[in-house]
């Protein structure tokens, strides 16, 4: 989906296809058939964005084989969809059994994420739209942060660099400019946005920027306001967000939000839980984790990593960030120029919901996916852009 800002550039929003299980090119062809043209056809649009994941398998296959990335292109404009932004945090396995710690490799002191993001930024090279030069590839933030030490951070941000460098030069093979976001995480290296602004910096190439991710920020108990000011000061390019809510309690410690939490600890994802205290943020790898007895303190609200869909905040006692989301939002596009043109929802966590709360298959998710891009779309509405065909 397009929009006209009243600057006059075009802002890009997309949803991210990482809900959708699939490790190969053919898994991915199935992906829009059986998905993404469907959403866009409730959406009752000609054209519709999607942020696109690609497993490593797949990137291989379209990276050696320009027969193969052709053919993408074309089923892309086949079923009225297009791509700018790429989801290049996952590198395999997302879709299927626990994910949980996996997710975070390889990382950036691996040369294979090297490689593999390389591998990506010529594939979206490849796949935007005529009328589009620039491209985004969101990445982890480095890396866990318990297998992280100085010589690890050395050797990744010799990776980073040297990723610039090779985007710089698909830029004059191609001329389209793709740029890579650090997205920060909590528990990773890169935690919150202030986090990034050191490796960043250390870094020094425009080409490697942030990605700001609403439930993650949220979950860290970041302003809003102060992690944008930040980044502005320090110089840090905004290359995409990722529009999403997490879990909020206001109460963790009244037993029936315990209960209603612990309908959301599962086992597939890692679900960081946050509180913000006095002596400062105090958080656990997992909400299993911080519901087990006095582990994390309970006399402020807590916030978990499990992406609700936007439109349908959990019931009472629980809510989401959905404010965050809508105060980001308003920062990033809302002002006299965009600090970013790429959004992107993203709510992978359909499958993982309460028993209760799944969709009950693919007519209920797309569903769903179409109602979190209709908030998403009025919300822009309503800042100000003009929705374009």
């Amino acid at each position: 989906m397009r929009f006209r800002h009243p600057d006059g550039s075009t802002v890009h929003l997309a949803y991210c296809t990482n809900v959708h299980p699939a490790e190969t090119l053919d898994g991915v062809l199935a992906q829009l058939r059986d998905h993404c043209e469907p959403v866009r056809r409730r959406l009752c649009r000609d054209r519709l964005g999607i942020g696109l994941w690609l497993a490593e398998d797949a990137a291989h296959a379209l990276v050696t084989d320009p027969a193969a990335l052709r053919g993408l292109r074309c089923e892309l404009e086949r079923r009225g969809l297009e791509v700018v932004t790429l989801n290049g945090f996952p590198y395999r396995g997302f879709g299927t059994g626990e994910v949980k710690y996996r997710v975070y490799t390889p990382d950036w002191a691996d040369p294979e994420r090297l490689e593999h993001t390389a591998a990506l930024a010529r594939v979206l090279a490849g796949l935007l739209p005529d009328d589009v030069t620039d491209g985004s590839i969101s990445t982890l933030p480095l890396a866990w942060r318990t297998v992280y030490d100085e010589q690890r951070a050395q050797t990744a941000h010799t990776a980073l660099r040297t990723l610039a460098e090779r985007l710089d030069a698909l830029q004059e093979l191609t001329g389209r400019s793709i740029r890579v976001a650090l997205e920060p995480e909590p528990g990773c290296v890169v935690e919150t946005t202030r986090d990034a602004i050191a490796p960043l910096t250390a870094i020094g190439h425009d080409r490697v920027g942030i990605c700001v991710d609403t439930c993650h920020l949220a979950t860290s108990f970041e302003d809003p306001h102060t992690a944008l000011d930040n980044l502005t000061r320090a110089g840090v390019p905004v290359v995409k967000s990722q529009l999403s809510a997490a879990l909020h309690a206001e109460q963790p410690h009244l037993p029936e939000v315990r209960e209603a939490l612990a309908g959301f600890a599962e086992p597939r994802f890692l679900h960081q839980t946050r509180t913000s205290t006095a002596a400062g943020l105090r958080g656990t790898d997992d909400l299993d984790e911080a519901l087990t007895g006095d582990t994390l303190p309970d006399a402020a609200p807590w916030r978990a990593h499990f992406h609700v869909p936007l439109h349908a905040a959990p019931t009472a006692p629980l809510t989401s960030t959905l404010p965050v989301l809508k105060s980001v939002l308003t920062r990033l596009v809302g002002g006299p120029h965009p600090l970013t043109h790429h959004l992107e929802v993203e709510t992978y966590t359909w499958q993982a919901l309460p028993p209760g709360l799944r969709p009950r298959g693919r007519t209920q998710l797309a569903d769903g996916i179409a109602a979190e891009l209709t908030l998403a779309r009025d919300l822009l509405t309503d800042l100000g852009l003009k929705e374009l065909p």
